[in-house]
């Protein structure tokens, strides 16, 4: 016998979403987050994130399915045979990232990240970042566009675009990856272990200004950015068997 799930959908605000959410709350009803078994997000990765990020305190896991254009930590959208799906649905945990940037005005940022946190270049300049892991300086310029520390949840979304690698699933590496560096010129980036601490300060800030994401979040002007997992928080994503977050970083990689 199929359990029956207390469900709570999430809906972007795009027509297919809202009708999407309109049709499986007749089907399945609609409970508060906070009363459900298990979160239903109905949307792309984006609103996924975003859904994330909003429940967290409440330690439910959440199920995607796309109704959006990007789908990598979603399910199919399908009306028929939720609950089983569910009943059958495979659990992966995310730890995310803490970013702690300061700002020019001298004010603290204390923001979570799930895919990636970025550093981005304002205005024409390039910017130029010292690169510092553990306490340690490892590169005191790097001349670039920008700079991203991922987890391998976000290592297929922005740091992919910017040539990083691809992390496997529980690999407890994070990306250290740069947008067109042009010092030193052939530096792609780095990998490093999940419990290291980076640091990305930036030089000339009024110069050459930089603003700070984590996900979507945003900082900055900011002169320095504190980056490093948080264990202590943990989120709980479902796919359907076969279709976990491990398989698709591997098909991703063949596509």
């Amino acid at each position: 016998m199929v359990k029956k799930y207390k469900l709570s959908f999430m809906a972007s605000n795009t027509l297919e979403a809202c009708n999407a959410l309109k049709s499986l709350v007749e089907t399945y009803g609609q409970v508060e987050a906070d009363e459900s078994d298990v979160i239903v997000a109905l949307g792309g990765d984006g609103f996924m994130l975003e859904t994330l990020h909003v429940t967290q305190p409440l330690n439910r896991p959440v199920y995607g399915m796309n109704c959006g254009t990007v789908g990598f930590l979603m399910n199919d959208f399908r009306k028929q045979g939720l609950q089983s799906r569910l009943e059958k649905s495979q659990e992966e945990l995310i730890n995310p990232l803490r970013m702690r940037a300061v700002s020019a005005s001298g004010e603290t940022h204390d923001y979570l990240a799930i895919n990636e946190v970025s550093l981005l270049r304002i205005g024409a300049q390039a910017a130029k970042l010292k690169v510092s892991v553990d306490g340690k300086v490892r590169i005191e310029e790097l001349v670039c566009d920008g700079a991203l520390v991922c987890t391998p949840a976000g290592s297929t979304a922005y740091n992919y675009s910017a040539h990083g690698p691809i992390l496997p699933i529980g690999s407890d590496v994070l990306a250290l990856t740069a947008m067109s560096a042009f010092r030193p010129r052939r530096w792609r980036g780095a990998l490093l272990p999940k419990i290291a601490k980076v640091r990305l300060d930036v030089l000339e800030p009024e110069k050459r200004p930089v603003v700070a994401f984590a996900d979507s979040r945003a900082a900055g002007p900011v002169t320095s950015v504190e980056i490093e997992t948080e264990p202590a928080i943990v989120h709980k994503i479902l796919f359907d068997p076969g279709h976990g977050l491990e398989e698709r970083l591997i098909t991703e990689q063949f596509a």
